[in-house]
């Protein structure tokens, strides 16, 4: 395991994120560790917890309107539930084009599951091995997008 460090960003009017664990997947730790590292970074973090049923991710997500959904999952069975849950989320007119990534141990048995998620409707899969590097160069081309100013640079 290695520690990459956060660099520190001066806040800017950043990205409204939805942190979330999936529904068979009581840890809460990498949950607390996204949001931190997502608020350091600028972001506005509202963090729904362990064990959401799929109906109060997409409600929570069709109220809050968020820029960015990040669920995380170590249980391995990531893929499974986020195929799941991507099927009723983009169901829903409003969250179609919302983003949505989904991170860490994805299945049970290894290997990639990332072409099976990205055609369920996810914008990004981040594989436990691929460490932060990726993850925070989706946020600031995301930040880019939605704001026009890179994450970080305020």
């Amino acid at each position: 395991m290695s520690i990459e460090a956060v660099q520190p960003a001066l806040p800017v009017a950043g990205l409204d994120v939805v942190v979330t664990g999936l529904s068979s997947d009581a840890h809460t730790w990498n949950l607390v560790y996204l949001e931190l590292l997502l608020e350091e970074l600028g972001c506005r973090v509202t963090n729904l917890g362990a064990c959401v049923p799929d109906a109060t991710i997409v409600r929570e997500c069709a109220v809050r309107r968020p820029d960015l959904v990040v669920i995380s999952s170590l249980n391995g069975h990531g893929c499974q539930d986020g195929v799941r849950l991507m099927d009723t989320f983009r169901a829903h007119a409003e969250l179609v084009t919302t983003p949505v990534v989904i991170g860490g141990k994805l299945d049970v048995v290894g290997g990639s599951n990332a072409a099976r998620l990205l055609e369920a409707g996810f914008d990004a899969v981040f594989e436990d091995s691929g460490g932060l590097t990726p993850f925070r160069t989706f946020l600031r081309t995301l930040s880019v997008r939605t704001s026009g100013v890179p994450l970080g640079a305020g």
